[in-house]
């Protein structure tokens, strides 16, 4: 986290402290300006829609606002942001039916993967990935995403969805190989299917 952040953080706690949440909500809305966009689009990516994305970043905001004392500078801002917009996200979600590939679920083909399976030189094999992608379940999806997109490490991952890091390193790979399942099948059954 830069000086600055911690600053603006360090007197945001104090104002709330002191009792003076004008000042405190006053400061923080420089860091809904900073990060709103990207914890938008790092919920858009689990709810494929942009409104209710908004409405749940705002929901995030307003929980870290509420809770800044628990801030305990083990993360930065913005994985601490994204890991309560994480949480919102799955909550809301799970209060929709969706029926998504379930990883542990389906048999897995014991096969080899390399980082070619995934290769992003192919716009078939792009496009192939995307629609995979989206038959995951939002938790996987996210690690997916995290891991490969935004090129996060494990740890912080694991922090963002307050998991071990060792077991996300297991279920990456285990998503990995059903994905690869997916699009070499390249069919779509309707037990794969999703349901808006």
């Amino acid at each position: 986290m830069d000086l600055d952040e911690k600053k603006r953080l360090n007197m945001i706690t104090s104002s709330i402290v002191e009792g003076d949440r004008k000042t405190a909500a006053k400061e923080y809305a420089w860091f809904v300006k900073r990060y709103s966009r990207e914890v938008i689009d790092f919920i858009s990516r689990m709810t494929n829609n942009r409104a209710d994305a908004e409405e749940l970043s705002q929901n995030a905001f307003v929980k870290a606002f509420n809770n800044l004392q628990t801030f305990e500078n083990r993360a930065s801002f913005l994985t601490w942001i994204s890991r309560i917009a994480y949480n919102e996200t799955l909550n809301h979600l799970r209060k929709q039916k969706h029926n998504f590939v379930n990883i542990d679920d389906t048999q897995i083909v014991d096969i080899e993967i390399s980082d070619e399976d995934f290769s992003t030189g192919n716009e078939e094999r792009i496009q192939q990935l995307e629609q995979a992608l989206e038959l995951l379940p939002p938790d996987n999806k996210m690690l997916v995403h995290l891991y490969y997109y935004d090129d996060k490490p494990l740890k912080e991952i694991a922090f963002i969805m307050d998991l071990d890091a060792n077991s996300l390193g297991v279920r990456l790979h285990r998503i990995r190989k059903k994905l690869l399942e997916m699009i070499k099948n390249g069919k779509k059954s309707a037990k794969f299917m999703i349901f808006y």
